[in-house]
């Protein structure tokens, strides 16, 4: 059953179009991955499900409820949360301090104490460097502490951005082994990744976007072994042009997007 579903979503920055009428979904409990180049799409698809910039038309459907035109803080308040890349830390802050920002919607303490021993118990080295100011914590330390702030607001659906960006294979590795944790403690995330081979591995179901239009999708193993999504964004010779022209068309694959 689906959890989040988007229809013909379209959002233009200045008379550019960002995206062009897009249509996927999420279904409840799974790993949902968006992958495509750079300026494809995937960060402004995020953007517009947290409400972070408008939308032109279409809709975006959170459990059975129309969010389009809610508010970032209602969107939150509703179960989504985001990830954002690059991690976003308040450097300055301390950890618990920044965890306690991602509680900022709740005004009982018993719950942001409850959450905050929730996410410690998921990262144990958050506890241990509670009181470390987070600028001082390693590239993988900041990711899980983005991921544990997110956590903090006890979501239903978590939007990563960009999740393995920067960091070092190992502790790719370990993050991706984090958002599999996650989905098996019922938590539902949508993905997106310019590391098409983890995300795709990592997912249950995917979409290729490309200049704003998904071209192509299927479960993530497919897509996987799908040998223009290979040649596009796993290293083959076409991997400089994209797959547009050349994929199976959006909403071919059995089960997609309705």
């Amino acid at each position: 059953m689906s959890l989040l579903n988007v229809r013909d979503l379209q959002v233009s920055y200045g008379g550019i179009e960002a995206l062009k009428g897009i249509t996927f979904k999420v279904d409840r409990g799974q790993i949902v991955t968006l992958i495509g180049a750079n300026g494809a799409g995937k960060s402004t698809t995020l953007r517009a499900i947290s409400g972070l910039v408008p939308v032109r038309t279409g809709s975006i459907n959170f459990d059975g409820r129309e969010i389009t035109s809610l508010d970032t803080s209602s969107i939150v308040k509703e179960g989504i949360v985001m990830v954002p890349e690059g991690r976003r830390v308040f450097p300055n802050l301390s950890v618990l301090e920044n965890l306690k920002i991602g509680a900022y919607l709740r005004r009982d303490q018993a719950e942001i104490t409850a959450a905050t021993e929730y996410v410690y118990e998921r990262f144990p080295i958050l506890r241990e460097r509670h009181w470390q100011l987070a600028g001082t914590l390693s590239g993988g330390e900041q990711q899980m502490l983005a991921v544990g702030r997110a956590l903090m607001a006890r979501p239903r659906l978590i939007m990563m951005d960009e999740p393995s960006l920067g960091l070092a294979p190992l502790v790719v590795r370990e993050i991706f082994s984090i958002i599999h944790r996650l989905r098996d403690e019922g938590i539902t995330i949508l993905l997106i990744e310019q590391n098409a081979n983890a995300a795709l591995r990592a997912a249950d179901y995917g979409y290729v976007l490309e200049s704003g239009s998904i071209t192509i999708e299927g479960a993530g193993q497919d897509l996987l072994n799908n040998q223009k999504v290979r040649d596009a964004y796993l290293g083959g010779a076409a991997a400089q042009g994209g797959i547009a022209g050349r994929a199976a068309p959006h909403g071919s694959h059995p089960g997609g997007a309705a």
